[in-house]
């Protein structure tokens, strides 16, 4: 077969693809947590007997396997110094067993790190890596690259572009579904046609779903777009027995579906997960006997992704009108906050009283953490809500990333929305590791800064896929800020994008050291960075308490002279007069410098307003 892909699909070729290169090397008895992709260098000869099988199997197109050889996901397994030879042993392996007229694809798959606005990564690293990877296949000699499993169409925009920076081979972009059909990001399937625009030759879906779901959705594309499609299913989804994923899906119902792929213009078919060489033989004697049929395309106007708001955004609810605490923040005024924690149990009436006295002593607003040292407390927008509703003060609900994922976050802010809270610290969240159940899982589909973005885009009317809420939400968004930070050019670096994303103002850790805030605001000035800050203020309750915020708590350095302070207050009354006369002096250093305070209240709150007065 005469290797130049494009012009095949001209001539009305329906191209085969392999299927599951993971599934076949675990049969094979390599253990799940293994790198699969360095498999191209330490076990060779186990990578090119799978692919000897799906070319014994009928199918036209090899892919490498490399689908997660990029620097990010190479690097925790401690391979990221081997990115180049591990790609390009891949795309020798692939072209050995795919022959001379056989056709091979440069397999990438997404990074496994989200990128702006949801995550860390910038638009420049993510081309600059898959860029990287891209380059080691093209030098081992691919036809082709396919692009699949990609849940964020942004990143899959990325990845286009970086693989035409380099080359003008043909590129196959293929995204994945969930359940209800749509992107992860809740884009539906009419929103792929813009890879077309963005410089795919060929367009389709892959994994997660079975061919049945996948030829639902590539019917709904297939109108709108003048491109070959391609779909790579799941053997269907995968059922727990015993233990195992099995994928039970039949080599046979993956050929019948070969047949209504075709039908429905698709020209390029394979498997992905669970699929082995039968299935792929199943689809090359359905490919046989079908005869393509052409299309036309509608002409569309061109789909955001789903990071861009569309025509639906709705204008912005002014910050004054969102809550008491904006209004004072926006006007200037000085706003005095205290945490109180939420109980490990369900009684809260002591929380409650706490809030009363803190209210009756003259502060602005309650800020109620999630889950601090991720430990197990009652739910802080049950414990907002009762301080609100009972005690009549504002409460500022701090919302992590740790537990929920990007649809959990959404309906749980659309229910706070509803129930009244306005005022929310968007912060990543403490590791489980670090508090009482270290086996946990942790979620982190995204970080503060995709967080903030997530609520910003709430605040226009719009869920993170573009589509419309039915109205906006009225969220004053605050972050954290660490001005002790081990690494300020990365701490900067977080705020630039928390600022972009749509922070309107920040709560530091606590600050034992003035002069640190001092020279973390004049850098601010400096990168022109403009955010309104709340100092964190912790009145220390021991000399064990101030070792413990000095080594334990990061961004809370205590200078030495504070420690000698604490060590010779070793009265457990003494040490607290002490800790509550140093957080006073701490907060007439900085008030000048701040837009507020973020007071911690350990034991009674008094110690808060011992510190006012």
């Amino acid at each position: 077969m005469e290797r130049n892909f494009l012009e095949l699909l001209e001539r009305k070729r329906v191209l085969l693809c392999d299927g599951a290169m993971g599934t076949m090397l675990y049969s094979k008895g390599v253990f799940i947590n293994r790198c699969f992709d360095e498999l191209n260098l330490s076990s060779p000869q186990q990578v090119l007997e799978v692919h000897k099988e799906y070319v014994a199997a009928g199918a036209d197109i090899i892919e490498t396997n490399t689908f997660g050889a990029n620097l990010f996901k190479l690097r925790p397994h401690g391979f990221a110094a081997k990115l180049r030879d591990i790609n390009l042993a891949g795309a020798q392996l692939a072209r050995q067993a795919a022959g001379e007229q056989g056709l091979v694809a440069g397999a990438m798959g997404p990074l496994g790190i989200r990128m702006e606005p949801w995550g860390p990564l910038s638009r420049v690293e993510v081309r600059e890596a898959f860029a990287a990877q891209a380059a080691a296949l093209l030098e081992g000699g691919v036809d082709l690259f396919i692009l699949e499993t990609f849940d964020s169409m942004s990143q899959l925009q990325q990845a286009i572009q970086a693989i035409k920076s380099i080359c003008n081979l043909p590129v196959i972009a293929q995204m994945t579904l969930g359940d209800d059909g749509n992107t992860p990001h809740g884009n539906p399937p009419e929103r792929l046609a813009v890879l077309r625009e963005w410089g795919a030759d060929v367009l389709g879906i892959n994994c997660t779903v079975g061919p049945k779901a996948t030829l639902e959705a590539l019917e709904r594309i297939r109108p709108l777009v003048d491109c070959p499609l391609s779909a790579q299913p799941n053997a269907g989804r995968p059922q727990i027995i015993e233990g195992r994923s099995l994928y039970l899906a039949s080599p046979e119902y993956f050929g019948e579906y070969a047949k209504r792929f075709i039908q429905s213009g698709v020209r390029v078919m394979g498997g992905c997960c669970g699929t082995t060489p039968a299935h792929i033989a199943a689809m090359r004697k359905f490919i046989a006997a079908t005869t393509p049929e052409t299309h036309t395309r509608v002409t569309v106007s061109r789909a955001p992704d789903e990071e861009t708001p569309g025509a639906d955004a709705m204008p912005e609810v002014p910050v004054k009108r969102r809550s008491a605490m904006a209004r004072k923040i926006a006007d200037g005024e000085f706003v005095i906050s205290v945490e109180l924690v939420p109980p490990r149990g369900t009684r809260i009436v002591k929380t409650l009283q706490k809030a009363l006295t803190l209210k009756e002593g003259g502060v602005d607003v309650i800020n109620i953490p999630d889950g601090p040292r991720a430990s197990a407390r009652i739910n802080p927008m049950a414990l907002a809500v009762q301080i609100k509703q009972v005690v009549g003060i504002e409460t500022v609900l701090h919302y992590t990333c740790r537990d929920r994922n990007l649809l959990g976050m959404q309906s749980d802010l659309l229910g706070a929305h509803v129930l009244g809270i306005r005022n929310l610290l968007l912060v990543t969240g403490d590791p489980p590791k670090m508090g009482d159940y270290p086996n946990a899982t942790a979620v982190f589909d995204v970080d503060s800064v995709g967080l903030t973005n997530v609520v910003t885009r709430l605040n226009r009317g719009l869920d993170v896929g573009g589509n419309s809420v039915g109205g906006t939400t009225e969220f004053f968004m605050g972050v954290g800020v660490n001005p002790g930070a081990t690494n300020l050019e990365d701490e900067f670096r977080k705020l630039y994008w928390k600022i972009d994303a749509g922070a309107q103002f920040a709560m530091s850790q606590p600050v034992f050291d003035p002069a640190q805030l001092e020279d973390f605001l004049e850098e601010m000035v400096k990168r022109n960075l403009k955010l309104p800050i709340l100092a964190g203020i912790w009145p220390l309750q021991s000399f064990r308490n101030a070792q413990f915020m000095n080594n334990e708590v990061p961004g809370a350095k205590v200078p030495d002279d504070i420690m000698k302070r604490m060590l010779e207050a070793q009265d457990k009354d003494r040490a607290a007069e002490e800790g509550i006369a140093i957080a006073r002096e701490v907060f007439q250093r900085v008030r000048p410098l701040v837009q507020g305070v973020q007071l911690a209240a350990p034991g009674k709150p008094e110690s808060a307003l011992d510190i006012l007065k």
